[in-house]
């Protein structure tokens, strides 16, 4: 008995971007395989799961990964700082990028794709045995092939940061900018939000000058719509807020409307 082909190649998120698609996604902080197969019966494009403020469990993350596959949506992970063997597993396991967080530098954006790449471009270990390389059923000239479609987007959440967007976003290897406004926040000292939203813009039009694709966490459709229009081509969607806004609205007296039509409770 032979072992079965690889699937035919579908356009993953890296080549998407460089088609000029804008992709929607979202963030999940609560581990559940059903999340993600709803968020791929949803008809989003990828989801994020988070290694960094979630468990960082792989064993659990390549359950999220296998129920991802049976949809067809794409994987990112978001791992800890300075995480190169997490950012491997992770990659082994089949997710289709990385989520580098933390990065103040072009040097930190260096070691990212560093983690996320085999040489030359970077230092990832190798091997074809893992769930990427389809328990080593593809020959290792497919598996390198296949890891060019890797996403690596750099996470800059300092004002410092924000200054060096330019070299970040520049460095060879680093895909999209995704600028973390909580911690951004914090670092300015939690001043008014216009101080924030400034260095947010700022950030983002040095990453579309080194014309790279700019990610933008939201909390709903509103939010969506005007990041799209200002050029972000990877909206991420904070489940975490999403859920609760729901719930809360849910929970308000008097809430009496339904889409509900059946009968059955």
């Amino acid at each position: 008995m032979t072992a079965r082909s690889a699937e035919p190649a579908r356009r993953g998120l890296k080549q998407r971007l460089a088609d000029g698609e804008q992709l929607r996604g979202a963030l999940l902080r609560l581990p559940s395989e059903t999340l993600v197969e709803m968020a791929g019966v949803a008809g989003l494009d990828y989801v994020v799961i988070d290694c960094e403020h979630g468990p960082a469990d792989t064993a659990l993350l390549q359950h999220h990964l296998t129920a991802a596959a049976a949809q067809g949506i794409d994987v990112l992970v978001r791992v800890g700082t300075s995480e190169p063997a997490l950012a491997l597993r992770c990659l082994d396991l089949g997710a289709v990028g990385v989520i580098h967080p933390h990065i103040d530098s072009a040097e930190d954006a260096r070691r990212a794709v560093a983690a996320s790449h085999y040489p030359p471009l970077g230092e990832r270990g190798f091997a074809t045995y893992s769930r990427a390389g389809r328990f080593g059923t593809v020959s290792a000239a497919e598996h390198v092939a296949a890891s060019r479609d890797t996403l690596v987007v750099a996470m800059i959440e300092t004002e410092r940061a924000c200054a060096a967007a330019d070299a970040i976003a520049g460095t060879p290897g680093v895909d999209a900018v995704l600028v973390g406004p909580a911690d951004l926040a914090a670092d300015c000292g939690f001043p008014d939000r216009s101080t924030v939203t400034a260095l947010i813009a700022r950030a983002h039009r040095a990453t579309r000058a080194q014309d790279r694709a700019v990610m933008t966490i939201v909390p709903g459709q509103d939010a969506a719509r005007a990041a799209e229009q200002a050029g972000s081509q990877l909206i991420l969607f904070n489940m975490a807020q999403v859920l609760m806004d729901t719930l809360r609205a849910l929970a308000e007296p008097g809430t009496t409307e339904t889409t509900c039509t059946s009968a059955t409770p």
